[in-house]
């Protein structure tokens, strides 16, 4: 065999093996690609399911609180998110479902609120100021999440009586907590009385609250504040300063 003749069996044998390089190379890059996009589309998946759910307990806020619990249907529920009722049970078998799922979650975040709000530094003010500073983020909350106020307080909805009781013990104590670090004199007995009244008056007064809008809701929120000293501050002027 000639040298040139030599050259091109080596240089044919060389392309041949940058070709498989090549192809082996390009198998590689699709079979990662594939496995890119096979995992990429469980978590496009999921994303929507999660926007489909918000959407769905969205709309179902709105209901429950224009027609109540009780009244709501999981046909009105499909409407209010523009879906078809088939698409709804996709996600939740009933409205009991939906309520438990809802209420769970304004629960949790009710927690949260109450945590902003009776803050340590916030017991250290006087009394005007934390009354602001407890008040005004709870009840900007039940304004935001009238839903809330609707599944607490309706009739015959399921799976959230247990965590109201929770919460309403929790407000209890830490309003206690409040009157305790103001009056440190003041009985067990008082401590639990007064508590109970100041929650009583908070909640008799977010009705009124809730009920109205713009200048009417920022009235009636003075008037509670108002209420709330007065009462207060002959318990707390009677008490020596600590």
């Amino acid at each position: 065999m000639g040298k040139n003749a030599e050259k091109g069996t080596k240089s044919s044998a060389v392309g041949a093996a940058s070709a498989t390089d090549s192809t082996a190379t390009d198998s590689t890059a699709a079979a990662a690609t594939t496995a890119d996009t096979g995992a990429a589309a469980p978590r496009r998946r999921q994303a929507r399911g999660e926007r489909r759910i918000s959407q769905l307990l969205a709309a179902a806020a709105g209901v429950f609180c224009r027609t109540g619990y009780a009244s709501a249907s999981t046909n009105a529920i499909a409407r209010e998110a523009g879906v078809s009722p088939g698409t709804l049970y996709q996600y939740f078998p009933n409205k009991e479902a939906i309520a438990v799922e809802l209420g769970g979650q304004l629960l949790q975040r009710a927690h949260e609120t109450h945590g902003q709000a009776f803050r340590p530094e916030n017991l250290e003010r006087p009394l005007p100021e934390l009354l602001d500073a407890v008040l005004d983020p709870v009840i900007a909350f039940n304004c935001e999440n009238p839903a809330f106020w609707a599944l607490m307080h309706g009739t015959g909805v399921p799976g959230i009586a247990q965590e109201h009781e929770e919460l309403h013990a929790g407000m209890l104590t830490r309003i206690e907590a409040v009157l305790r670090n103001f009056c440190p004199q003041a009985s067990a007995h008082e401590l639990a009385h007064t508590s109970n009244m100041i929650l009583g008056i908070f909640k008799s007064s977010l009705d009124l609250i809730l009920a109205h809008e713009g200048d009417e809701r920022a009235a009636y929120t003075a008037e509670l504040k108002t209420v709330l000293l007065r009462y207060l501050e002959p318990m707390v002027t009677r008490t020596a300063p600590h």
